[in-house]
């Protein structure tokens, strides 16, 4: 077998981690992630390189973009052209960059998101602040390697004479790392590059009092000095970006809300459209119009407010709700010494001194040499004038140049250096006048390599030149600070009473997890009818309350959702409502609603109780729940394995609870004895129960109470009513008591035990064929705990009995699944 046919026999494992390691690598180190020194990554520098070296620079005439891409592919990226061109753009977009390093003529892109027109109809050309990053390239600054096919060299780094990562900022996405770096002004940069270069004890304390925080391009206003603080100590952070807003006044006693600035990274376009849909969806009341005045002139978003509307409660909704305002995160990753590394402010400022050290010792010694070789040739050319005739004959004497400079140098000792350029002398050299500039040319090279050679020998000189170079270049091109530090993150209070429309509607809530809200008017011509459901759905609740409460629906796998009312979908009542899956994100499929619970106010006072299937209690202060966000499910309370959540009560603490289980076991205690606790804690036992049970049903009632009663729902169909009389008060962690007579063969198990509010209230029981029977509490009488009670259906004809619930009368109001 051939070497090429050789096959090795290797764990699959190996190969596929090897081949994904050298992938990783070459992924991070040769594309996402920028460089410390120069803050490019590989495609940007070979784009500035490929432009400075055809000499597209930018006091030349701007290039067809396409010309400058196939450059970049066919000598240095042989990747994809629209890689190429979309990072060339990028470089150009003054939106991305703080400080442009392409200048382009025709459409590349615009802040709403739009594309750039395509490399055949753009321009462009390299900036006047890139050239500095290439500067003295060619002076032997930075190591080059040959590009992918070896007919080029290309550089590994830009000389970078200025601080490019912390300028323009970086971002990317690599195999395990990312990097969020943002872009920082000029001069404070450089002012704190010069700090820590003289003084290497600088603390980050120092670097803070130049370098305020990020400078985006698109302005804005930072918040949170702590975030920014720990960001540059640690590499990682986070600060609020807030757009710059005004409030102003019209006639009429109108105002209108004019944004001028919008943070980093947003495009304008879904700004504006998420904002206007504020305002179709009737989510927040006062918005008449929204509308985008952008022109040549600068960014304005208008947003028009209706009369007597609250102008800075409106602009608090937006700044909560859209992306008026935004969270940064600070993820400072570059590669420094061929390794990704997560770097604080002073680590990325240290490696771009070294970096400047470096490529300013490396000119030094490259221009160093030069004036060397050249005051060797001057020294020659003096010494040749000096003894001209000899000169002259010997060269005439000889037979050709290579005899002429061997003659010169076997005579007169010059070396071969200074015999080349005596032979090569042109005779108008040989005047006065000619002599006299060669002296002056010594003189001064003998100067500059005086100098030259003091500045490798001192570190001292050595940064008073990068300072030089540095100051001159913030004098060229630094600007004024666009975006404005702050210190402290403005906490955003929404007042939701002035902001949404005060209106008492009707919320209904399925089994199936379909909510609506219905207006009082189409509630009222439905003529006392059932509210449209999916067939075989049924009501857990049915409630009048405001469009400024919040309604709490709570699942059997101990989440919550907690959605306003004004927020749930507008339906007329003899429509099906929409399913809770289209309001909020992240619902198991598996979990199901159990309970909803309508909230005005949340008092201190008032308390959740949570009872589970496996007898465990929670109760956890009201307050707690209350959520900013509306979009997910929340944890309500933390569950075991394998456990869910039967019962969740609004109390007070100082209830009665009834705890009734599958084994026919009923429980009385004091909600006194389950202490408050935290809203993601499990809580404690609150039954004890045999192996194979299972609490059923929990409910609460208060001593105070007239008469308390519960029905009793067995999966053979029967069914029997109770007064708690019939029990006595237990302790937690209790069996309880029985609650039906045990049967040798064929037992009673429960399946409900529903608290009668009153004797009108209707039950309804599904068999497991699908057969519903309903019946009313006043068919019944109460019952001893040892009766067996009476049947409803024939579960040898309907099947057991498989689910059991309260039908809700809709034309009571605030009547509740009890």
């Amino acid at each position: 077998m051939s070497q090429t046919e050789r096959y090795l026999d290797l764990p699959l494992e190996d190969v596929i981690g090897d081949r994904f390691g050298r992938y990783s690598k070459y992924i991070i180190q040769e594309r996402a992630l920028p460089d410390a020194r120069d803050g490019l990554k590989p495609v940007q520098r070979r784009i500035l390189y490929a432009m400075y070296k055809e000499g597209n620079t930018a006091e030349k005439p701007f290039r067809k973009s396409a010309k400058t891409v196939g450059n970049v592919i066919g000598n240095y990226h042989p990747h994809g052209d629209s890689s190429v061109y979309e990072a060339m753009v990028r470089m150009s977009q003054e939106w991305k960059v703080r400080n442009l390093l392409v200048d382009m003529h025709g459409n590349n892109g615009s802040i709403d998101g739009d594309p750039p027109a395509a490399m055949r109809y753009t321009e462009a050309r390299l900036s006047k602040i890139a050239s500095q990053l290439l500067r003295d390239i060619e002076r032997d600054t930075v190591e080059f390697i040959p590009n992918f096919d070896d007919s080029e060299e290309e550089p590994v780094v830009l000389p970078a004479m200025y601080p490019n990562l912390l300028v323009n900022g970086s971002t990317g996405i690599s195999s395990g790392y990312a990097t969020d770096i943002p872009p920082h002004h000029l001069g404070e940069i450089i002012d704190g590059v010069i700090m820590q270069m003289e003084k290497p004890s600088t603390t980050l304390d120092d670097l803070l009092q130049v370098i305020k925080g990020p400078d985006f391009p698109t302005g804005g206003i930072v918040q949170g000095i702590d975030g920014i603080r720990q960001a540059y100590q640690t590499g990682k952070g986070k600060v609020v970006v807030r757009a710059k807003t005004e409030i102003e006044e019209l006639r009429g006693g109108r105002e209108q809300i004019i944004i001028t600035e919008i943070p980093y990274e947003v495009v304008k376009s879904n700004l504006v459209k998420k904002m206007d849909e504020l305002r179709f969806d009737k989510k927040v009341d006062g918005i008449a119009e929204v509308r985008d005045d952008t022109d040549r002139t600068g960014l304005r978003i208008v947003v028009e407010l209706k009369k007597e509307a609250d102008a800075n409660a409106i602009l608090h909704y937006l700044l909560k709700n859209t992306d008026l305002q935004v969270t940064y995160n600070f993820n400072m990753v570059a590669i420094a010494n061929k390794a990704p590394k997560l770097m604080g402010l002073q680590a990325l400022i240290q490696a771009y001194i070294d970096h400047q050290k470096l490529v300013v010792k490396r000119r030094t010694k490259f221009d160093l040499k030069k004036a060397q070789d050249r005051q060797h040739i001057v020294q020659g050319l003096i010494k040749a004038i000096s003894i001209l005739d000899e000169v002259i004959a010997t060269i005439r004497s000889s037979n050709d140049k290579r005899d002429a400079k061997e003659n010169l140098i076997s005579k007169y000792a010059f070396t071969e250096a200074q015999a080349e350029a005596i032979v090569t002398l042109q005779l108008y050299r040989l005047t006065n006048t000619d002599i006299t500039t060669l002296e002056e040319e010594a003189a001064d090279l003998e100067r500059r390599i005086h100098e030259l050679e003091s500045i490798l020998e001192s570190e001292k000189k050595l940064i008073q030149v990068i300072k030089k170079d540095l100051q001159t270049i913030k004098k060229e091109f630094a600007d004024v600070r666009r975006t404005i530090i702050k210190d402290e993150i403005e906490e955003i209070k929404i007042n939701m009473d002035v902001l949404i429309a005060s209106e008492d509607v009707m919320v209904t809530v399925t089994k199936e997890g379909y909510v609506k809200r219905t207006s009082i008017r189409s509630y009222g011509a439905s003529n006392g009818e059932n509210p449209g459901m999916k067939e075989g759905d049924y009501l857990l609740g049915h409630y009048e309350i405001n469009t400024t409460d919040i309604l709490m629906l709570f699942t059997k796998l101990g989440n919550y959702l907690y959605i306003p009312v004004h927020q749930l979908p507008d339906i007329r009542w003899k429509d099906d409502g929409q399913h809770v899956a289209n309001l909020v994100t992240g619902l198991d499929r598996e979990d199901e609603i159990i309970t909803a619970i309508p909230i005005k106010e949340f008092k201190e006072e008032e308390s959740l109780l949570f009872i589970t299937k496996q007898g465990m209690a929670k109760r956890s202060q009201l307050s707690l729940y209350q959520a900013q966000r509306f979009t997910k499910p929340l944890m309500a309370l933390k569950l075991k394995e394998n456990d869910e959540v039967v019962s969740v009560a609004l109390t007070n603490g100082e209830k009665e609870v009834f705890i009734a289980t599958n084994l026919s076991f009923g429980l009385w205690l004091g909600e006194s004895e389950i202490n408050l606790v935290g809203q993601r804690a499990a809580g404690v036992k609150a039954i004890n129960l045999k192996e194979d049970d299972y609490v059923v049903d929990a409910t609460t009632f208060s001593l105070e109470d007239k008469k308390v009663e519960f029905v009793i729902v067995t999966q053979r169909g029967a069914v029997k009513k109770m007064p708690i009389t019939e029990f006595d008060k237990s302790s937690r962690a209790k069996r309880g008591l029985v609650m039906l007579r045990e049967l040798k063969s064929n037992p009673h198990r429960i399946l409900a035990c529903k608290r009668v509010m009153d004797t009108a209230d209707t039950f309804a029981v599904k068999t497991k064929k699908d057969i519903v029977e309903t019946f009313t509490v006043s068919d019944y009488r109460n019952s001893d705990r040892y009766s067996n009670g009476s049947f409803i259906t024939d579960v040898h004809q309907t099947g057991e009995v498989m689910e059991v619930w309260k039908i809700v009368d809709t034309t009571i109001k605030n009547e509740e699944n009890k």
